[in-house]
């Protein structure tokens, strides 16, 4: 959960900050002040959209050690350190990966692998899940999340809100050029008005919560691969199936503040923006598999 929430939090603070810098520098005000060029139009929201995503991917590694307080093992300080690096390094090389940064941080039960490249990566386990799992448990929940490295699941997860991005902006301002238009049909001067300014802001809201959706929805899908992805790299789907029933059972641990408000389970309607699918579905999943 941590990992896409730091990623999609930090992704849309760089877009609007690169959006409002347009907005100053003026080439919002060119572009609706020359009649909202489409072909230009949409190679600012592709820079906007593509920017912020890559730069939030650049920082991701920074910024999860910063948002988690999570201490790099550089040294094993004890057993359980050693253990936990030993065990790393051996699931990334059976999925034939360099070794990832391995960190621990204190909080409740949870985990998460962030990074901008199978090469530079980094999994981070919480004080909280070493302490209420067994060590097969704790090994699917990293195997877990050596997969999604794997799978190369950011920058994957980096393309598509790239792409959401760039229509979330394009859809934004060109529904915000026709407001302002139709309030300003009577009125002889060019550019853009007040309705464009607000509209727009209100426009990129709207299609930024819907774009969410989108986003969220690979999210779930990537957590099924994921789960299988642990299952065969640890031979064995039953310590996942464990590892998913223990989480069940445990308070898992509660996201920063800065981050609480995405961290969203419970009705129908809310699951739309759930980064994770039931724990029960996840199971289902594993126990189908052949």
């Amino acid at each position: 959960m941590r990992r896409i929430v730091l990623f999609l939090l930090t992704n849309i603070a760089v877009m609007v900050v690169l959006s409002i810098s347009a907005r100053i520098l003026g080439i919002d005000r060119f572009l609706t002040g020359n009649g909202l060029n489409m072909g230009m139009l949409l190679a600012f929201a592709a820079l906007i959209g593509f920017g912020g995503s890559f730069i939030s991917l650049m920082m991701s590694r920074t910024m999860a050690k910063w948002s988690t307080g999570a201490r790099v093992i550089a040294q094993p300080g004890n057993q359980e350190e050693a253990w936990l690096v030993e065990t790393v390094r051996r699931l990334a090389a059976k999925a034939m990966l360099p070794m990832p940064e391995v960190a621990i941080y204190e909080g409740a039960p949870n985990a998460f692998a962030t990074g901008p490249s199978k090469s530079k990566s980094l999994v981070a386990v919480s004080r909280g899940l070493l302490q209420s799992m067994n060590r097969k448990e704790v090994e699917a929940v990293l195997a877990h999340e050596i997969s999604h490295i794997e799978n190369g699941d950011m920058v994957t997860l980096t393309l598509i809100q790239g792409v959401v991005n760039t229509f979330v902006i394009f859809l934004s301002r060109v529904a915000a050029y026709a407001i302002d238009s139709f309030l300003r049909r009577d009125e002889e001067s060019r550019g853009p008005g007040i309705g464009y300014m607000i509209s727009s802001i209100v426009f990129e809201i709207l299609f930024g919560v819907l774009a969410s959706v989108v986003v969220m929805s690979f999210s779930r899908k990537r957590e099924f691969r994921a789960d299988a992805g642990a299952a065969a790299l640890m031979g064995d789907r039953r310590p996942m199936i464990d590892a998913l029933r223990a989480l069940g059972e445990l308070e898992t641990g509660q996201l920063p503040k800065a981050m609480a408000a995405s961290g969203i389970a419970g009705g129908r309607m809310m699951a739309l923006f759930s980064s994770h699918p039931p724990l029960e579905e996840r199971i289902a999943a594993l126990q189908s598999s052949n």
